[in-house]
């Protein structure tokens, strides 16, 4: 059986640091052999790195979340030199919320967001000076989103690093404009909740070598913990649903997924 990978989750988290020799035992348990550990701001980055030193099976990324106020501002060479380390696999996650302006923000506009399209542009820039793909945030903001990856030379083509969307929840349109720049799209355990038909929709029709699975825990665990503190063990109810959608053995997602991780953050040909 092909071990799978969670491609994006958040272990340095109190609720998922306390107890993290019980989640390594349900991760071995659950054959998941691969956690990709990511930073959401330059105060939290140690705690993440130290994760991907002590345990071979850990990875960091770099990058400072956009609903992060409040926190240090990273230039890009604030995030480069942070990505020289060789645990480092990625810039991110970075990229634009405009999600429940009214609640979460304040009730600014997305005029008001433009520190937040300033911190994506900062991301993409280091992304590309370190030659590290990108893990992107995108809620209630793909037009801007893929419109400032357009403007900053990630066109899929000669020069573009690339990278993926993350738990993904966007439309097919959305979808499709993400792939023609050369991003992977990745699935959270939302694909298992039963308001999700049009998600599914959409991860039926994402090409086989661009999908990748995430548990972004300790958040959006799977049914059938669904409110319950996600772990990366539950990663694989993210691949039997995939698996169920595709018609596919579920060894089959898992081994394609952790190739793709593999493509994608390893630079594996």
């Amino acid at each position: 059986m092909p071990m799978f990978t969670d491609s994006h989750c958040h272990l340095s988290f109190p609720e998922l640091a306390a107890d993290l020799p019980r989640i390594r035992e349900a991760m071995a348990q659950a054959q998941v052999g691969r956690a990709l550990c990511i930073c959401t701001t330059l105060e939290e980055f140690p705690t993440v790195l130290a994760l991907a030193e002590k345990h071979d099976n850990f990875w960091a990324t770099v990058g400072v979340h956009p609903d992060n106020e409040g926190v240090t501002e990273p230039s890009v060479a604030d995030l480069v030199e942070r990505a020289a380390h060789p645990r480092v696999l990625a810039i991110g996650e970075s990229g634009l919320d405009y999600y429940q302006m009214e609640q979460r923000k304040g009730g600014r506009s997305v005029a008001d967001m433009e520190w937040q399209r300033e911190r994506f542009r900062v991301h993409i820039r280091a992304a590309r000076q370190a030659r590290l793909p990108l893990v992107v945030h995108t809620r209630d903001a793909s037009d801007d989103t893929l419109a400032i990856l357009r403007e900053e030379g990630e066109s899929g083509g000669a020069g573009s690093v690339g990278g993926v969307f993350h738990c993904f929840t966007e439309t097919e349109r959305v979808a499709r404009a993400a792939l023609d720049l050369g991003f992977y799209i990745s699935f959270s355990g939302i694909l298992t909740f039963k308001s999700a038909g049009d998600l599914r929709s959409v991860a039926a029709l994402v090409p086989l070598d661009r999908l990748l699975i995430e548990t972004d825990s300790p958040y959006l665990a799977p049914v059938p913990f669904r409110g319950k503190t996600n772990s990366p063990a539950y990663v694989p109810y993210v691949a039997a649903e995939l698996a169920r959608l595709l018609g596919r053995p579920v060894e089959e997602i898992a081994r394609q997924t952790s190739e793709n991780f593999d493509r994608l953050f390893m630079r594996a040909e």
